[in-house]
């Protein structure tokens, strides 16, 4: 089939536009295929790729300055005189920010540095938020620790904390908690002693100890030789929660146990006390409190009704020993007349 160069084009331009539509419907769902193939994770990767080649056209353009210079630091003196005036609610709220924000445990004497409050009223914050952030009552706890306090999480939810953050909880082997009490509770001491304890080469737990943190190096013995001497960090103390070295359990405590009893402690936790705010919060029930007040009555009356008859049973005691005093007995009666004549044969 022939076409005349004058005659109409439209016909063939319609049919190519025709197959170029036909062919649109097919590209956007090969790329739709193309797309769900790819992972979120694969999408994330491209997407931070673009964001990272960043705007060609601000490339030899110079970057501005946008950030505040730094301000002086308040004198403490200035901060001191302000810090008079705040009220306890007030200290209580900055206190408990500064124990938020701290990764480690706060000194009191790093709080009034910070804050310019007298330790007086920083002791008293501290006993105020002591008190609402206990165990039982609140999920953050504020523990004394390692010469300062932190607010911890509580150890009722330690199971929760750990699935949200996706860790283990920290155990020890029994041979490193055996040479970290031989440490705690001798040192400073020394490589050789320790294993003189313990019967066994200790260097491959010490040395994890070390990297751990929980141990750290004193200096060297003044013997010859000058071994190393080995104690106690400040991450030991907050890893087992404690306030300091007097803390520590004494050996005789440890000691008046009974073999048994020492094998139920080491293989089992101490069982947490129960809370005092739980039996409160009982006893506020008006329901079990008239509960109680009903069995008290009933105490009571049962108790005056066992008086009543020991009154009673007195009273019968008495009344029949007066009757055996007034009967007179066989050496009461009067002897026979011995002039009478006796009758009989």
């Amino acid at each position: 089939m022939t076409v005349s160069s004058d005659g109409p084009l439209t016909p063939s331009t319609s049919t190519a536009e025709g197959g170029a539509e036909s062919r649109e419907p097919a590209a956007v769902a090969s790329a739709a295929a193309t797309a769900a193939s790819v992972s979120a994770k694969e999408l994330e990767a491209l997407q931070a790729a673009e964001e990272a080649k960043g705007d060609p056209a601000l490339d030899e353009v110079p970057s501005a300055e946008i950030d505040v210079p730094d301000e002086k630091e308040e004198p403490f003196e200035k901060l001191a005189a302000a810090a008079r005036r705040l009220s306890e609610a007030r200290v209580r709220t900055v206190v408990e920010t500064l124990l938020f924000l701290a990764e480690r445990p706060l000194a009191l004497e790093e709080i009034r540095q910070a804050t310019g409050v007298e330790i007086p009223r920083l002791e008293k914050a501290l006993d105020q938020i002591s008190g609402h952030h206990r165990d039982g009552i609140s999920g953050i706890v504020l523990h004394e620790v390692a010469g300062g306090w932190q607010l911890r999480t509580s150890p009722d939810n330690s199971d929760f904390a750990r699935r949200f953050l996706r860790v283990r909880p920290q155990r020890l082997t029994r041979a490193a908690l055996e040479t970290l009490a031989i440490i705690a509770y001798r040192q400073p001491v020394t490589r050789p002693e320790i294993e003189e304890i313990r019967g066994v080469d200790c260097g491959a737990v010490v040395k994890a100890l070390l990297e751990r943190r929980l141990v750290k190096i004193l200096g060297k013995k003044e013997e010859p030789g000058r071994p190393i001497l080995y104690g106690t960090t400040r991450e030991f103390l907050e890893f087992f929660s404690l306030k300091d070295l007097a803390s520590l359990p004494t050996l005789r405590e440890f000691h008046e146990l009974s073999e048994e009893h020492r094998d139920i402690v080491e293989k089992q936790p101490e069982p947490a006390p129960e809370p005092i705010a739980g039996l409160v919060d009982e006893l506020k029930d008006e329901r079990l409190r008239a509960e109680l007040e009903a069995k008290r009555s009933e105490g009571d009356a049962a108790l005056e009704e066992l008086e009543r008859a020991i009154d009673a049973a007195d009273a019968r005691d008495r009344a029949a020993e007066a009757a055996l005093d007034e009967k007179p007995g066989p050496e009461d009666a009067p002897a026979p007349d011995e002039t009478e004549p006796r009758s009989g044969p």
